[in-house]
């Protein structure tokens, strides 16, 4: 990783940043130096955090390693869902927004992907951890190992999603191509390692970021955005949608570069 103009970087007014395999390994907890970073750019900056997961995730696996409750956290702000909905911090984390799917679109949902897997005739691993299809209240989504692996397994469980997507992304990608015939009305997506997610149409991490230049009255063009998967198929490709200023990482220690170059 080279990083370019880093002082044009650092004149930014907010910094976003993805989450899994950005600030930590997918669904593992934020380490501690990574936390005191965090934790250091937030009394100077302006932060958020934009992900797939749901709002718990984000408070198992990033809040709870800045180990605080101080005011300092107003400046940070929080996109679960891929920003389809947002919390910030006052005397406490509130909910801004959120865009729930209906019941009538998580049926839709789930009986899309049932017909998928008959369409392909797709075979579930023997051993999974937790659901395969997880309800996000504002986003559905699937994960093939289950939504636990990481959780239940640790490093090794990411190792195990890294394995499934070397040999089977491929079903994956056929997956969700075909799951957005069927949801038309839908945003399907690849995300993360080995997850499809599904949400209300034209909800993406591009569409967080315009809610963050709307929530926060800060302009796109003041913010800069750094995460692993900016790339054709990757769920962090939308924000270039936005003209947003970025840069692309491989892991939470070139994140760490990042933050501590907007540091100095």
């Amino acid at each position: 990783m080279k990083i370019t103009n880093p002082s044009k970087m650092k004149n930014k007014k907010l910094f976003v940043f993805d989450l899994d395999d950005t600030l930590a390994e997918s669904k593992i907890p934020m380490d501690q130096e990574m936390a005191s970073l965090v934790l250091e750019l937030i009394t100077k900056k302006k932060m958020a955090v934009i992900g797939g997961g749901k709002y718990e995730l984000f408070k198992w696996q990033f809040l709870a390693s800045l180990k605080t409750k101080s005011k300092i956290l107003e400046n940070l702000f929080l996109f679960p869902t891929s920003g389809s909905a947002f919390y910030r911090y006052k005397s406490g984390w509130k909910k801004v927004y959120g865009y729930n799917l209906s019941a009538a679109e998580k049926k839709q949902i789930r009986q899309a992907f049932d017909q998928v897997f008959k369409d392909i005739n797709y075979k579930h691993p023997k051993k999974v951890y937790g659901d395969i299809l997880e309800d996000r209240i504002t986003q559905i989504s699937f994960s093939p190992l289950g939504q636990d692996i990481a959780m239940v397994l640790g490093r090794k469980g990411v190792q195990k999603k890294k394995e499934w997507r070397d040999k089977y992304d491929h079903i994956r990608l056929d997956i969700a191509k075909r799951l957005a015939k069927y949801l038309p009305n839908l945003e399907v997506r690849v995300g993360g390692i080995t997850t499809i997610d599904v949400t209300m149409k034209g909800i993406d991490k591009a569409y967080g970021v315009r809610q963050m230049e709307k929530h926060l009255k800060i302009k796109i063009k003041d913010m800069f955005f750094v995460g692993d998967a900016i790339f054709p198929g990757g769920n962090d490709y939308a924000v270039l949608k936005t003209k947003i200023d970025y840069m692309q990482v491989e892991g939470s220690e070139e994140t760490k570069e990042i933050i501590r170059k907007i540091l100095e």
